[in-house]
């Protein structure tokens, strides 16, 4: 309650602060003054909000058995606008319940929820890496060049979304996996790397049949009715080469992520353990198969003239390559299309803009649940999915030494 309080004061103290600034100049009141006015206001917000923040980043704390299997595994989470450093510990815990596993919250500190949103747009429409982008590069850098880690998760939440469309470093990529929930951001990249990377005398056929994406999964969380992911990842995975990475749109409200997201998505049960089964997991879809991508017409199976939000899914990076066909994270095409009637407008979406394809062409159906989909999913309960991307180095070097 105390936090929250805290919050609505803030809520207020800069929407006067704001209002009082036309005023001053209207007034045409001494630049000095103005000057000395804007400076003390923003220091006593700084002093408020050092009542929630706390240090640069937080662990989980947890009271539970890690299996040791994990040891290898750096999971770290940016948490979005308005957090301080009690609601971070609270959400890099459930995180930590969640998939039994440490977190590492790197603590994007809250400058009050006005701010906060300033900071947003700033970070967002000009791609400039503030403080907090920084520092949070800098924990995640020093993961991915830790030899003690093999595999890197990123969790990002709202405003976090942003910061980590920013802060992903372009070296070493192919051991961090990314999970967004209600991202903000306007874009997330996903540059190409090949095997080249590890063979030396790899000739430019093999090259491009084993062309994949750097970072080895992206996959974006998102409420249909969260006003702050129809501003940022559901609006821009409209435009193609913006957004990388599978989106799964749950119908429904709410932008919090403990409360929203977590409880809707990874839903516990009594026992403190992930429940194996919940309505947005298991809902039923449609995937896609290619028969002919050679052909120029395109044929669905599913019922013809479906309206918008249907559940028709599409990938939109836009790229027509067959040397990158079937490649996305074990999606044939990624489109995947809903397949329970009674569901209706309330329809789960999976999309996977990983993948490179354009044309769908003379599709044959599979049924499969969202849960088929979702390599988060895979970690519940401190489980693990394939070491795919591990197994494709591991080949590639066995291929170079039978050379």
């Amino acid at each position: 309650m105390v936090t929250l309080a805290i919050h609505l004061f803030l809520i207020v103290y800069q929407l006067a602060f704001l209002a009082s600034i036309p005023v001053w100049i209207i007034l045409h009141g001494p630049a000095l003054w103005f000057l000395v006015y804007c400076a003390s206001v923003l220091g006593v917000n700084n002093l408020i909000c050092g009542l929630l923040n706390g240090p640069a980043y937080l662990d989980s704390k947890i009271d539970i058995a890690y299996p040791e299997s994990h040891n290898k595994e750096r999971w770290i989470f940016l948490n979005g606008v308005a957090v301080g450093s009690h609601w971070l510990q609270a959400n890099i815990d459930r995180l930590a319940l969640t998939f039994r596993r440490p977190v590492r919250g790197v603590h994007n500190p809250t400058a009050g929820i006005v701010f906060d949103l300033a900071q947003c747009l700033l970070e967002r429409n000009f791609s400039y890496s503030t403080d907090d982008v920084r520092v949070a590069y800098k924990q995640i850098k020093d993961a991915l060049v830790d030899s003690n880690y093999d595999k890197i998760v990123l969790i990002l939440h709202s405003q976090g979304g942003i910061q980590g469309s920013l802060i992903v470093p372009q070296t070493l990529l192919s051991q961090l996996e990314i999970y967004t929930f209600g991202n903000a951001a306007n874009h997330f990249n996903n540059p190409h790397w090949d095997l080249r990377t590890y063979l030396s005398n790899i000739n430019a056929e093999t090259q491009r049949d084993h062309t994949i994406k750097s970072i080895g999964h992206i996959e974006h969380y998102a409420h249909s009715g969260d006003f702050v992911a129809q501003w940022g990842i559901l609006n821009f995975t409209k435009v193609a080469n913006w957004f990388m990475g599978r989106v799964f749109e749950r119908p429904g409200d709410g932008h919090l992520l403990n409360q929203h997201y977590l409880n809707a998505m990874f839903p516990l049960g009594d026992d403190g353990t992930v429940r194996e089964k919940n309505e947005f997991m298991e809902t039923a879809v449609q995937m896609a198969e290619p028969k002919d991508c050679d052909s120029e017409a395109a044929s669905h199976e599913t019922a013809p003239a479906l309206p918008v939000g249907s559940g028709v899914v599409r990938a939109t990076n836009g790229i027509n390559s067959s040397s990158h066909r079937n490649r996305r994270e074990g999606m044939l095409e990624s489109l995947i299309t809903h397949m329970t009637p009674s569901v209706g407008a309330g329809s789960s979406l999976v999309q996977d803009v990983n993948s490179p394809v354009h044309k769908i062409v003379n599709r044959q159906s599979s049924t499969l649940r969202v849960k088929d989909f979702s390599r988060l999913w895979q970690y519940r309960n401190g489980k693990s999915p394939p070491p795919e991307a591990q197994q494709l180095r591991e080949e590639a070097a066995k291929r170079q030494a039978s050379w």
